[in-house]
């Protein structure tokens, strides 16, 4: 009998422009030391837990190839980028802080920025890219990894019991493919940051 098909969501590692609060949408910056330093601790989770992964997908936008390829190189398994994967596009509000958005667009600048990205188009491509990676890789394991707002906005649609919180940088979520849909095995796990485990 055939292994159920798992997905292993991560969000990559943090960059400056994520402690400044400014959206990156695709705009392409880097991961700082600290993401970095974020990535290598969860390439170590993933070692020590011994689970099975075939292989990494990761958007092309460079703080998720950081991070997908220090975890690649780490757990020794393929990497492959993949565009549909990439964060929403903001827009006007890339670059913005928190604060300057308000200013702009009040409280309500989610809905008021006006050439962002949709939620239906981050949808559809995300679940694309889901539909053929259970298709090519039935019964296999993957890692992906992505962006907040996206991984977000997929999450929810995959599974809908999963709660709304905020998708921390380098958390890992796992999704199991079952019968009736996609089951959620973790959610938003960043236990590997922690100092413990970091000195452990």
């Amino acid at each position: 009998m055939m292994k159920p098909t798992r997905i292993g969501w991560i969000r990559h590692g943090v960059t400056e422009w994520n402690r400044l609060g400014k959206i990156q949408g695709v705009t392409d910056i880097p991961l700082s030391s600290e993401g970095i330093n974020q990535a290598r601790l969860l390439a170590d989770r993933l070692v020590r837990d011994g689970e099975s992964w075939d292989g990494i997908m990761c958007s092309d936008l460079t703080r998720a190839v950081q991070t997908a390829q220090i975890l690649a190189d780490s757990m020794g398994i393929p990497l492959i980028e993949d565009s549909r994967l990439r964060e929403r596009y903001f827009g006007q509000a890339e670059g913005t802080t928190e604060q300057e958005r308000l200013a702009r667009w009040g409280a309500d600048w989610r809905n008021r920025v006006p050439d962002q990205e949709t939620d239906l188009s981050i949808v559809d491509r995300g679940m694309k890219f889901v539909e053929e990676l259970t298709l090519e890789h039935a019964g296999e394991a993957w890692l992906v990894v992505t962006h907040g707002s996206f991984l977000a906005r997929l999450l929810k649609v995959m599974c809908k019991e999963l709660d709304d919180s905020y998708l921390l940088n380098m958390s890992l979520s796992i999704l199991q493919r079952q019968e009736q849909g996609w089951q959620s095995l973790l959610h938003n796990c960043t236990i590997h940051l922690n100092d413990i485990k970091a000195n452990s």
